[in-house]
């Protein structure tokens, strides 16, 4: 493994401690809502060998903070996933068969809403973005009509966090509907549900007995970067894990994903070289095949501005899947990267599907 891609580790561990830790009970950013107007949309296609990008994005759009008037409410609760058994890896995750949607289908949003007058609301996706700070006084009405979904039935007097901004009111929610073309036909609406959190320790092994020890490792020696780097056909990346937090004496997990070929051959191999604590796990897409996929992903959007993406490319889940983040995975989504693979992807929606 080189350099680069232990940078690329980190920097896809940051990124998802960003998207974990993202404020609850929000109210909007104003800012970023009333210039959305005039501002044309933004997609960030970020590659595996330029993530570096993701640690400088600014989030503005929509940012939500804390509404101590009207607290958020959790989603219902859900059985928790069980830890796989080392060899599994992670379970659970929806497939792209799980998130489409098409029209006629009932499905969700949770989040920031925008409602003028005389006009249907919006609800408005966040979007990574690197505005400028505007005067609020030369900023227009809030408006996020070019990439938001019109709410037919929706009533702003129930927003999470309501507040009227030039005329407009803004606020977050909770809302059932059925979808057609960018339109969701009110059933159901709900305060803004708080995302649960993400724990990005989580191992797909098993603990060994007694817990895992504190212990050092020698991850970043030579023998161990050469092994790894001769095996990117394989495997789906390395993870640095802390299971028992991060304090200074708290143990380390290196946990290695392995696409291709056996496990125990591939950890029999890895311990000749490697000395501390580790996790081997099925993955599902190696290294090299990130790579290419995401290549290819950024070749087939350039120019394109049709699918509502927001992010796409680069190492993210555990199983070394690239994740894309859009809007909605409609039919016209699906048939753009099926070619690639469907399951060669993880796809983070706005818009998901009730079933």
């Amino acid at each position: 493994m080189n350099p680069t891609d232990k940078v690329d580790d980190l920097l896809a561990e940051a990124g998802a401690q960003w998207r974990a830790t993202q404020p609850s009970a929000p109210e909007p950013d104003l800012d970023r809502i009333m210039s959305a107007k005039n501002t044309p949309k933004r997609r960030w296609l970020i590659p595996t060998l330029a993530a570096a990008s993701v640690a400088a994005i600014a989030v503005a759009a929509l940012t939500i903070l804390p509404d101590h008037n009207e607290p958020a409410v959790a989603p219902p609760a859900s059985k928790p996933t069980p830890q796989a058994a080392e060899g599994t890896g992670a379970a659970g995750k929806p497939t792209a068969d799980d998130l489409l949607v098409r029209n006629g289908d009932k499905v969700e949003v949770n989040g920031d809403v925008v409602a003028a007058p005389g006009k249907d609301a919006m609800f408005c996706p966040p979007v990574m973005s690197t505005l400028p700070v505007v005067d609020p006084a030369l900023q227009p009405a809030p408006s996020c009509d070019q990439n938001g979904v019109k709410l037919i039935g929706f009533d702003p007097a129930r927003m999470t966090g309501a507040k009227t901004v030039k005329g407009v009111s803004v606020g977050n929610a909770h809302v059932v509907g059925v979808w057609n073309d960018k339109t969701i036909t009110v059933e159901e609406q709900t305060a803004y549900r708080t995302p649960p959190p993400v724990d990005l320790d989580a191992l797909a092994c098993p603990a060994p007995a007694g817990g895992w020890p504190s212990k050092p490792g020698n991850f970043e020696s030579k023998t161990v970067q050469t092994f790894l780097a001769a095996r990117q056909d394989e495997i789906a990346g390395t993870r640095f894990k802390y299971p028992e937090g991060r304090s200074r004496k708290a143990p380390v997990v290196i946990a290695v994903g392995v696409a291709h070929g056996d496990l125990g051959a591939f950890r029999k191999a890895f311990e000749t070289v490697y000395q501390g604590n580790l996790c081997v796990y099925r993955g599902k897409v190696s290294l090299t095949d990130n790579y290419r996929i995401t290549d290819a992903v950024n070749n087939l959007l350039v120019g394109r501005n049709d699918l509502g993406i927001t992010a796409s490319g680069g190492q993210g889940p555990d199983d070394g899947t690239v994740p894309i983040s859009l809007l909605v995975l409609d039919e016209k989504a699906t048939d753009t990267f099926a070619p690639l693979g469907l399951a060669n992807f993880e796809f983070d929606v706005d818009v998901r599907p009730v079933r």
